[in-house]
């Protein structure tokens, strides 16, 4: 049986389950392949720690040049991280013919265009399963399952942090504070995890599903990105008073030969499959024109979900290698480039929550419904609610507007912001 070498760059935690799972199922895998994928060397600076897996005497090095360069290794797995060394050595193997497998998603989302170039014109593969959704199998979906699809909307909850954070926010009226401390002492959050609350861990993610589904990279600096980190509990019970949850969302969305795409809290039906999504757990829900709605759920990410995507990755490309048939990276490319456009995001349109702490007295209400009105937000439902003690003379009163553009709402906002009808800075949610 032809044997598939394979080389690994970073021996953390997903590396080591990476390790654990090719050593333990490399018989199940040639079975079920037909080539025999052996994991040869492994690179980390740190050569010494325990893992809790045993490797073989002198495959463990620091010198990640040393396995790029093993002749008996054709495929590079990098679980580095970053963007700086992580890139040098994924363009070294890709330009040395070696096929990678990535879970970067930082990477792809900013050097992404660079990578699958230099994949193609070195005619090797590069698989990144495990960079969205750690072990949910949305990037084949869109690979390979919904190839025949034009995708309409793709809504995704694709950070665990952020969703176990909302999740108790909303179960045990807690404040976000308190639960990003119990976040980050139940190792769900980073010691700094603005990464995740600032939803840029998401828009990362938001772009790669973009660029698969529309066929061109996607920039991450044409993403609106809003996280989770100034919301306040009151919003999440208002929410639910509605009928809503609110969750961190990636919203991506084809109208014409233009896509919008933005990462933002959200408030979403309780009649939704997305709300039921709760805790650490990821899902993407994907629209096509044949298909029609399917959703996609599980672990986002951990040592062994985000490993199984790795070893998946892996054996596909093993196969390709054995037929001598590379797929390359032809999912995303500059094909279509000229032919989308990305919608600016104060032209994207949506409904929205708007929680306002407006002066108690008489022709507040007006002020604001003129405001609204005068710039074209239609209001389908108000309320006020109790007086809040911390802002005496002032009562919230809560908005759902029907559909408008995010430039509509804000400069209605700004208008009503300038009287002196309200007090604090308005709350503004979008609804799906």
């Amino acid at each position: 049986m032809k044997q598939i070498g394979v080389g690994l760059l970073g021996f953390g935690t997903v590396g080591a389950g990476v390790v654990d799972g090719l050593c333990r199922n490399r018989e199940v895998m040639s079975q079920r392949l037909g080539v025999d994928v052996v994991l040869r060397k492994i690179a980390d600076l740190d050569t010494t720690s325990d893992r809790g897996v045993k490797v073989a005497p002198g495959m463990l090095t620091s010198d990640a040049m040393s396995v790029i360069h093993d002749p008996e290794i054709q495929i590079i797995v990098e679980l580095i991280g970053g963007t700086t060394v992580s890139r040098t050595f994924i363009l070294e193997a890709l330009n040395s013919g070696k096929s990678v497998v990535t879970a970067n998603k930082k990477l792809l989302a900013e050097y992404g265009q660079e990578i699958f170039d230099a994949a193609e014109k070195n005619r090797v593969d590069i698989y990144f399963g495990a960079s969205v959704g750690g072990g949910i199998p949305i990037i084949r979906v869109l690979r390979e399952g919904l190839a025949g699809n034009e995708i309409e909307t793709i809504h995704g909850i694709l950070n665990g942090t952020c969703n176990y954070i909302l999740t108790r926010m909303e179960n045990e009226g807690a404040a976000f504070d308190e639960v990003l401390k119990a976040a980050q002492d139940a190792g769900y959050a980073e010691a700094n995890p603005s990464l995740d609350i600032d939803g840029f861990d998401t828009a990362h993610k938001a772009v790669i599903l973009a660029s698969l589904a529309y066929g061109f990279h996607v920039p991450l600096n044409e993403v609106r990105v809003e996280g989770i980190r100034n919301l306040e509990g009151i919003d999440v019970k208002y929410a639910k008073e509605f009928g809503y949850r609110i969750k961190l969302l990636a919203a991506i969305r084809r109208d014409g030969d233009e896509i919008e795409i933005g990462v933002h809290p959200t408030l979403v039906s309780m009649n939704h499959m997305l709300a039921s999504v709760n805790d650490v757990f990821n899902a993407a829900m994907v629209h096509g024109d044949l298909s029609g709605d399917t959703l996609y759920y599980g672990r986002g990410a951990g040592r062994a979900p985000t490993a199984s995507t790795v070893i998946g990755d892996i054996g596909d490309i093993a196969r390709n290698l054995s037929t001598g048939i590379p797929r390359y990276s032809r999912a995303i490319n500059t094909v279509n480039s000229t032919k989308f456009r990305i919608r600016n995001a104060d032209e994207i349109s949506s409904k929205f929550y708007v929680r306002l702490m407006v002066r108690d007295r008489a022709g507040s209400l007006g002020i604001m419904t003129n405001a609204f009105g005068k710039h074209g937000v239609s209001i389908r439902a108000a309320t006020q609610k109790e007086t809040d003690e911390e802002f005496p003379g002032y009562v919230p009163v809560v908005f759902l507007t029907h559909r408008a553009t995010h430039a509509a709402i804000t400069a209605a906002l700004a208008e009503i912001t300038r009287s002196d009808v309200i007090n604090a800075e308005p709350v503004l949610l979008r609804v799906l």
